[in-house]
């Protein structure tokens, strides 16, 4: 598939202008206001892999409405001293799948949590364990179409809302050093990743790759695949209802999170991507952290050729060596 975005002159400085709600910041503090109702981590239980260099925790903590989230925390055996943390957002439809899935953070030193999807998880993968009790609300069978006529009822309140949750319980985790806590995520996991970034102002670091919910507007009209896909087909049915449904998509636009985010972040992005446009990730990079006061760290590696697989191993090579050296661990 050839580039079909803005050619990369103009990715560079691609800056259009937020698409942001004036009361986005009380809708988020609405959302996130107080603790959830009992113990933020419910239960840690430590689970047999059959890896004898990984110790694996199977936790779960209270994530939106007090709903239980269930997540994998491994960390590297034979290390008793608090160890920086990685917290892992995974893709659309994909769950926690199995603990040995995914060890690069561990095998580079790190405590990791990997966040299972709520109401997700049957797409992809080896599945996922944590349902949405309250995916009730009109909307397409998709999560990124649930709820859509209305911000409070949208699938991905409550999954950011998650992913805030996450970094707070992570904290709470042996062997943890709370002060460093990154947040990663490719597609819908770094959707998230920037989402976090931007509600949780004392983030350590933030890694980006091909994120979704940037730039939704333009990528609804640049593309039918996949979860932007699933939003197109909803309209598609049910004729008037954009306005309702742009509503609510502007209280969860990636660049409005990336204006507020103040931590160190690595952006990776395909430029032949047709499932998440990579002008958004461009939007994303280039107003991240305008409103902090003072530019933070960032970079950010296109792909020319590829898709929304990006750099994968080259990229995440990139990854391991970027988080070293902002956190002194190189």
């Amino acid at each position: 598939m050839p580039a079909f975005d803005l050619p990369p002159t103009e990715l560079a400085h691609h800056r259009p202008a937020p698409d942001e709600p004036g009361d986005f910041d009380a809708f988020w503090r609405e959302t996130l206001a107080g603790p959830p109702a009992g113990e933020l981590l419910v239960s840690a239980h430590p689970v047999e892999t059959g890896l004898r260099l990984t110790r694996t925790w199977d936790v779960t903590f209270r994530g939106f409405g007090g709903d239980p989230v269930r997540a994998w925390f491994s960390r590297p055996a034979g290390v008793d001293a608090p160890l920086p943390a990685v917290v892992e957002y995974a893709g659309y439809g994909r769950g926690r799948g199995l603990p040995h899935e995914r060890l690069t953070w561990v095998a580079a030193g790190y405590a990791h949590l990997l966040m299972d999807n709520r109401g997700q998880g049957d797409q992809y993968g080896c599945g996922g364990d944590t349902p949405d009790p309250h995916a009730t609300a009109p909307g397409g069978p998709g999560p990124a179409a649930r709820g859509l006529l209305d911000p409070h009822d949208h699938h991905y309140r409550r999954l950011i809302t998650d992913a805030v949750r996450a970094v707070a319980t992570v904290r709470t985790l042996p062997g943890v050093d709370p002060a460093r806590v990154a947040a990663v995520g490719n597609s819908q996991g770094g959707g998230l990743a920037l989402a976090v970034a931007g509600l949780v102002p004392d983030l350590a670091a933030a890694l980006v790759s091909a994120p979704l919910l940037c730039g939704i507007r333009r990528a609804l009209d640049l593309t039918d695949a996949g979860p932007y896909g699933e939003i197109a087909a909803y309209l598609s049915v049910h004729r008037g209802a954009e306005s309702a449904a742009y509503r609510t998509l502007a209280y969860l636009e990636g660049v409005s999170f990336a204006r507020r985010a103040q931590a160190p972040a690595h952006f990776g992005v395909g430029l032949r991507d047709t499932v998440c446009p990579p002008s958004g990730a461009y939007a994303a990079f280039n107003r991240y952290g305008e409103l902090s006061g003072a530019e933070p760290r960032k970079e950010i590696h296109a792909y020319p050729f590829n898709g929304h697989e990006g750099g994968d191993a080259v990229h995440v090579r990139r990854q391991l060596a970027w988080l070293a050296a902002v956190w002194g661990t190189d």
